[in-house]
């Protein structure tokens, strides 16, 4: 059906922070779990997922951390979502298929590379009045 956990925001908010952070250098898990207010020890296993999908890499150490594998432009959050959580309307019929095709479009078509650019915008946008 068409179910969607907490894993798949609480990553793709985690990859959006490692956009914003990252670039080439490696960002501590526990950096990315703190900006963000993901439990750590959850993130860790969400990652592993990743790691082993190859859309993350990992570097252990000092100045160890998570960077990405691939370049943001080329991991869809459709991707994340079926990694994560499986596939996207698997076994839904009828309305619910349409439901799940609707949502497995918008989900294809946007990158994670998109959210950071969206979230960069939405937090330049802040305006604070005294």
């Amino acid at each position: 059906m068409l179910s969607i956990t907490t894993k798949s925001p609480y990553a793709l908010k985690a990859l959006t922070e490692l956009g914003r952070q990252g670039g080439d250098t490696p960002v501590p898990i526990g950096e990315l779990a703190r900006q963000r207010g993901i439990p750590v020890q959850f993130l860790e296993q969400l990652f592993a997922v990743l790691r082993r999908a190859g859309l993350l890499k990992s570097q252990r150490g000092v100045k160890g951390g998570y960077s990405f594998a691939k370049p943001a432009s080329e991991i869809t959050v459709l991707e994340i979502v079926e990694l994560l959580d499986g596939p996207l309307g698997g076994g839904a019929e009828g309305i619910f298929a349409e439901a799940a095709a609707a949502a497995r479009e918008v989900l294809a078509k946007t990158t994670v590379a998109d959210v950071v650019e969206e979230d960069r915008k939405s937090a330049g946008s802040v305006m604070y009045y005294i």
